[in-house]
């Protein structure tokens, strides 16, 4: 019976929560930023970007404050930088449209740039005791096996259910300890592929567990595998400057990459390459290495090369001549840290 799950997992949550620094607190801003955090993130890896970013943006309102550029740099080697951005014009949301003030609700939660279902629902019932549910991967997985829900949960009136169901446990009593139990039941014990049922305090009340099942569930909607891209990253030297640029696009946006063509040109070809890109005419090129970065759905496969132009060359528009030294200070996205890597060596 649902009545019975959450004392007997709230039960299991005393004796073996994680003790992780945003546990045990009522403070929204907190509560969103580890969960924004922690979505696609291992726990661990957050851990110390957490404590990082709260330290130099202790408030929404300091956070709201400061320049893009900083926020990005803060969260550099994170990952999903449109969640630092989508943070940051949700703080500058909260402080113009709430007086600074985070909401309670979920509806009104839902309105702030960044924050979805599962984060506001987090919020909500962590920072506020609002007894509503914050459905994330490890919640699907759960509630999935433990009510038998058999169908593929990327249909919608299939999620729609499977949410209803996890609306259904949740009590009014502890919300917040609840959510954060099923997620940690998800993380350490039900598990995806093998889950271990004989350490489950829900053992009785699963409904997987009694048909014997739960290694099928949830049943997932197909991925499509990532695509691949080539490129030749052109590290274009001048003097003791690399040319740079901030990227527009949507991926990776306002990040700084070097120059990047799209194929896999021969060091022959690379020249002509480069001019057509950036106008610049280099001389010198030599291999720097290959790199390869995963991101979720494309994969970078890159061959590196060093060249250069003259010392006094001016940066083509949407370019700029960083001197090597002050690399450090912009946000370069770990794709391009092999890069990195190479003009370090190249100018030693």
């Amino acid at each position: 019976m649902p009545a019975r799950i959450a004392p007997l997992l709230l039960a299991w949550y005393d004796r073996h929560a994680r003790t992780l620094p945003w546990r045990g607190i009522h403070d929204p801003y907190r509560t969103w930023v580890s969960e924004t955090m922690l979505q696609q993130t291992r726990v661990e890896t957050v851990i110390g970007y957490y404590a990082r970013f709260l330290q130099r943006f202790p408030t929404v309102a300091e956070l709201a404050a400061a320049p893009e550029d900083d926020v990005l740099k803060m969260w550099e080697g994170l990952g999903y930088y449109s969640r630092a951005r989508n943070l940051h014009k949700g703080a500058k949301q909260v402080v113009t449209e709430y007086g600074g003030v985070i909401p309670a609700s979920v509806e009104e939660l839902r309105k702030i740039s960044g924050i979805g279902p599962y984060t506001a629902g987090a919020i909500a019932s962590i920072a506020f005791d609002q007894p509503v549910p914050a459905v994330d991967g490890n919640v699907i997985r759960v509630v999935s096996r433990l009510r038998g829900i058999r169908e593929n949960v990327g249909i919608p009136s299939v999620r729609r259910a499977l949410e209803g169901e996890a609306a259904a446990l949740v009590p009014a009593d502890r919300p917040g300890d609840f959510n954060q139990a099923v997620m940690d039941l998800g993380a350490t014990i039900c598990t995806p592929g093998t889950p271990s049922c004989e350490r489950c305090p829900l053992q009785g009340e699963c409904d997987a567990f009694a048909a014997g099942d739960a290694e099928d569930l949830p049943v997932l909607p197909r991925k499509n595998p990532p695509k691949v891209f080539d490129y030749a990253v052109c590290l274009i030297f001048s003097g003791d400057r690399v040319l740079m640029r901030q990227r527009t696009e949507a991926m990776l946006r306002g990040l700084w990459v070097f120059p990047m063509i799209e194929g896999t040109p021969t060091p022959s070809q690379l020249p002509s390459a480069v001019r057509k890109l950036t106008k610049l005419a280099v001389s010198g090129v030599e291999s720097a290495g290959e790199a390869k970065h995963v991101f979720t759905h494309q994969i970078w496969q890159m061959l590196l090369y060093t060249m250069s132009v003259p010392e006094d060359a001016q940066a083509p528009a949407g370019y700029r001549f960083i001197p090597v030294e002050e690399m450090g200070d912009l946000a370069i996205p770990t794709a391009v840290k092999a890069a990195v890597s190479a003009v370090r060596e190249y100018v030693k």
